[in-house]
């Protein structure tokens, strides 16, 4: 059976050169990085490496990289101890965040009885900037928490002019940016955020590593209690072959990035194309059909087709080897939506199948093409 992995916002594939580095450290350098004897040493040398070299994509310090099991280990860090330590009475954020933000905040609610200010989203999903700048003219101590780009929709926010708002307001600024490493190029001396988080799965790198990127003299302490690791600011033992393979999968997606981005934005353009061409009332959720305003990476489409179909349409995607995710889920048997979802699109439209197809440099027009035929067999049939 043939199969098509279109679910890359998910997780991606390991790139085969990172696979072969990480082999590479795990059979030569096993020694604890904390260790002051050689095969500790070399470890540590090895990490720091790593961390250097990823901190010059971003054109920051290396003092400034912090590594973590991944994006929502980053954004939990960042999130509690900035109220903990920081004294951040205030979190403003949206209320279309991944759930790492919104979770974690809902938390420290509880905990620390603080103050959380949902922005106003326009039908497309963008979040209302203007709302954002009256919301930052107070003397509360906030903290803005805005993904740059939307994990369901992609949707992408203006980073730099957020993060000019929140230093001309004194307020802290924070972004999930784990779907834009690795896809955009981020120069943190331009853009002047206090702290973002990032996975290495989302640019062809292993599972249970990432970072965050903590400006300096940030505050911050730690969430995590034990040893002195990452300077004191994350406990536990390194994972050296993770942090390495990160930083191979990273310098590969950035020396790539022109060939692999247009490759990427051609199939996606193609793939809107050929679904406009077979469903004349295809519509697309967020700005995903808009090849400026979201990320080249997906696409999220809402199909018009039955109720009675829609039930099925995900197992007839499974079922011919197609790998996707589903947006709306009242027609899946879950009781759930996709909270994306629910807050732009109208009762109408949630009862449709909502489908988010996301791509990498590794699928094909031929896969495209597959796709579609399914889709047209599916749904015309």
């Amino acid at each position: 059976m043939k199969t098509v992995y279109f679910d890359n916002a998910a997780t991606t594939s390991i790139r085969d050169n990172v696979i072969d580095k990480m082999s590479e450290v795990m059979k030569s350098n096993f020694g604890n990085p904390s260790s002051t004897h050689s095969y500790g040493r070399q470890s540590k040398s090895l990490i720091e490496l790593s961390r250097k070299r990823i901190a010059s994509h971003f054109n920051v310090s290396a003092a400034e990289i912090v590594f973590t099991s991944g994006g929502t280990e980053a954004d939990n860090l960042v999130l509690k101890s900035a109220v903990r330590d920081l004294g951040v009475t205030e979190i403003i954020t949206s209320k279309i965040e991944h759930h790492a933000i919104l979770h974690a905040i809902d938390q420290l609610k509880k905990e620390y009885d603080i103050t959380v200010k949902y922005l106003d989203l326009n039908s497309d999903g963008d979040i209302d900037l203007s709302q954002l700048e009256l919301l930052l003219q107070t003397d509360t101590k906030q903290l803005v928490t805005l993904m740059h780009i939307n994990n369901e929709i992609g949707n992408i926010l203006d980073l730099k002019k957020v993060a000019e708002l929140c230093k001309a307001n004194n307020a802290l600024f924070h972004s999930d940016t784990v779907q834009s490493v690795g896809h955009y190029k981020l120069d943190l001396q331009e853009i002047p955020i206090d702290y973002l988080a990032a996975s290495a799965h989302k640019f062809h790198g292993p599972k249970g590593v990432g970072f965050t990127f903590l400006r300096k003299n940030s505050g911050l302490r730690a969430t995590i209690f034990g040893g002195e690791q990452e300077r004191g600011l994350r406990a536990g033992t390194e994972s050296i072959h993770n942090i390495v393979g990160m930083d191979e999968a990273l310098t590969i997606s950035y020396s790539n990035l022109e060939t692999e981005r247009n490759h990427i934005k051609t199939l996606k353009s193609y793939f809107i194309e050929q679904l406009q061409s077979v469903f004349p009332n295809v519509s697309f959720n967020g700005q995903s059909g808009d090849l400026e305003k979201s990320t080249y990476t997906l696409v999220s489409v809402c199909l018009p087709i039955s109720a009675e179909k829609a039930n099925m349409l995900h197992f007839q995607l499974d079922l011919k080897g197609i790998a996707c995710s589903k947006g709306s889920a009242c027609q899946s048997g879950s009781s759930q939506n996709s909270h994306v979802l629910t807050e732009i699109l109208n009762l109408d439209d949630l009862q449709k199948p909502s489908v988010r197809f996301s791509f990498s440099c590794f699928n094909t027009k031929d896969e495209v093409d597959y796709v579609i035929g399914i889709l047209k067999e599916f749904v015309i049939s």
